[in-house]
C-alpha cells in the first residue's frame, strides 16, 4: 500500500511494543491508514521516513484492533518515496474530508458500522495554547520489564531491528489546544505530535530553563500559528478509550500551512 505520512506521535513506552509511535497516513484512495507496531527509532536510516512523504509498504488489517482505519506491517521493508514539500499538494492530499463539528464526530466513533478513529478537523476558533505538568520520568516497573524484555530479545516480531537505543526522554508536560467547533462548544484536546515534544527538548537543551522554553513552545504552536497559519488538527483515538471515553479524540498531528494572502482588487 502506498501511504502520505502525516501523522506520527510523540514515541511513549509500550510492554507489548517496546516503543510505541503512533503513524497515520492517507492512501491513495484518499482514505486514512494506521500504520501499528513500527518501532521507528529501530529503523535503519534507510527505512526512516518524514511526515509528508509517500512510502510503500506492507500491510494488513489488524485483526486485534476494532478500529477499521488499523493496519499493521507484514515486514519493514519499506521503501521511501517522494516527499511533498508544496503546501498546495500538501493540502490536495490532506483535505479532501475535512470536518467542523466534532460532535458528529465523536457520534460516529461510537456508531458500530462506522467506528471513526482517525480524522481532519478545522476548529472555528483556537483560544488558546497550554500545558500541565505529567509524570517526569517513564514509570520505573515498566522500564525494568522492556529492559528484561530487551535482553530476552523478545520485544518484537522483526528480526531486523537492532535494540542499541536508549528510551526515548519523557516530556514532563501535557499540551493542549482549546479551541471553538463551528458549534461554538469549546473543547480542550491534548496534543501528541511528535513536532510538539522535539521542540520543547531542543529548547530546553537550548536555555536549560523550562518556563522558557514552554513560552518556546507556546510561542510556535499559538503566538506564530494562531497570526500567520490556517490552522488544521488530525485527530485519533487510541484503542483503549476509544469506546470508553465520553470524546475519545486527541489531537495526534497539526497542519498548518500558510495562510491565502487575499488579494487588493481595488
Amino acid at each position: 500500500m502506498r501511504i502520505f505520512i502525516t501523522v506520527k506521535t510523540y514515541p511513549t513506552l509500550s510492554i507489548s511494543y517496546d516503543e510505541l509511535v503512533c503513524i497515520a497516513g492517507i492512501n491513495e484512495e484518499g482514505k486514512w491508514i494506521r500504520l501499528y507496531p513500527i518501532p521507528f527509532r529501530k529503523l535503519s536510516f534507510d527505512k526512516r521516513f518524514s511526515k509528508y512523504q509517500w512510502i510503500e509498504i506492507n500491510v494488513e488489517r489488524n485483526l486485534k484492533d476494532f478500529r477499521p482505519e488499523s493496519y499493521r506491517p507484514i515486514d519493514l521493508n519499506i521503501k521511501t518515496l517522494e516527499k511533498v514539500n508544496n503546501w498546495t499538494l500538501k493540502k490536495k492530499i490532506c483535505l479532501q474530508e475535512v470536518n467542523t463539528d466534532l460532535k458528529i464526530l465523536i457520534n460516529e466513533s461510537k456508531n458500530p458500522s462506522i467506528l471513526k478513529s482517525l480524522a481532519t478537523f478545522k476548529p472555528l476558533e483556537i483560544l488558546d495554547f497550554h500545558w500541565k505538568e505529567d509524570e517526569r520520568e517513564w514509570d520505573l516497573e515498566k522500564l525494568r520489564k522492556l529492559m528484561e524484555k530487551r535482553k530476552q530479545l523478545k520485544f518484537n516480531r522483526f528480526d531486523c531491528l537492532k535494540d542499541d537505543i536508549s528510551f526515548v526522554r519523557k516530556v514532563p508536560y501535557k499540551f493542549k489546544y482549546k479551541f471553538k467547533d463551528i458549534n461554538g462548544k469549546i473543547y480542550n484536546l491534548e496534543v501528541l505530535d511528535w513536532e510538539v515534544g522535539q521542540l520543547y527538548w531542543k529548547c530546553y537543551d537550548k536555555l536549560k530553563d523550562e518556563d522558557k522554553a514552554l513560552e518556546k513552545v507556546r510561542e510556535k504552536y499559538f503566538d506564530n500559528f494562531v497570526k500567520n497559519r490556517d490552522l488544521y488538527f488530525f485527530l485519533g483515538t487510541t484503542k483503549k478509550y476509544h469506546k470508553r471515553s465520553k470524546n475519545p479524540f486527541i489531537i495526534v498531528g497539526v497542519f498548518y500551512p500558510p495562510k491565502e494572502k487575499c488579494s487588493n482588487l481595488f
